[in-house]
């Protein structure tokens, strides 16, 4: 088995098939990434629930705070491009849910459907920051990485969905 940059320990990660590749490193992200997505959508599940609203799934928490986002009505293109969610019937999904409980309206800008947060959608949204404030962000700023340091975490994530990304276009080739 391969080891780490940290010496002689072999890499942390889920599948030793995949680490025994050209890449111990990638496996050991991969791993990680999948720990972080995890925890982060059963995050979001309890912090909305802390914040008044249990029993949401994580699309719909992403999908409400995505159309908060600046309070302007977004169109549902923009919302499965800004997401990266391919299967629109999710997004349209969720999206029924959070009007039937009133925390988004829909309507239309020409032929295309746009969703907006009412004032129950923006007032959970501040309710959901407080509760992260208070439990997470201050645990973080206390013991946690600097704002430098997640700031460079996001800019890789963000460079490797690119990589990923153009992995599954290739795969979809094959």
């Amino acid at each position: 088995m391969p080891t780490s940059r940290r010496g002689d320990a072999p890499p942390v990660v889920s599948s030793a098939h995949l680490a025994a590749g050209a890449s111990p490193a990638l496996s050991e992200v991969e791993f990680g990434l999948i720990l972080a997505g995890h925890g982060f959508n059963r995050w979001m599940v309890r912090c909305m629930a802390a914040a008044g609203r249990p029993g949401m799934s994580p699309t719909e928490i992403l999908i409400l705070h995505t159309v908060r986002h600046r309070d302007r009505p977004k169109r549902l293109a923009d919302i499965l491009l800004v997401l990266d969610i391919e299967d629109t019937h999710v997004a349209t999904y969720a999206i029924r849910k959070l009007e039937e409980a009133g925390l988004v309206a829909t309507g239309r800008a020409g032929k295309e459907k746009v969703v907006s947060a009412t004032e129950a959608g923006s007032a959970l949204c501040g309710a959901y920051a407080e509760v992260r404030e208070r439990l997470l962000a201050e645990a973080l700023r206390a013991s946690g990485p600097s704002e430098e340091q997640l700031s460079a975490v996001a800019q890789l994530l963000r460079t490797l969905s690119g990589f990923y990304d153009q992995a599954a276009r290739a795969a979809a080739t094959l």
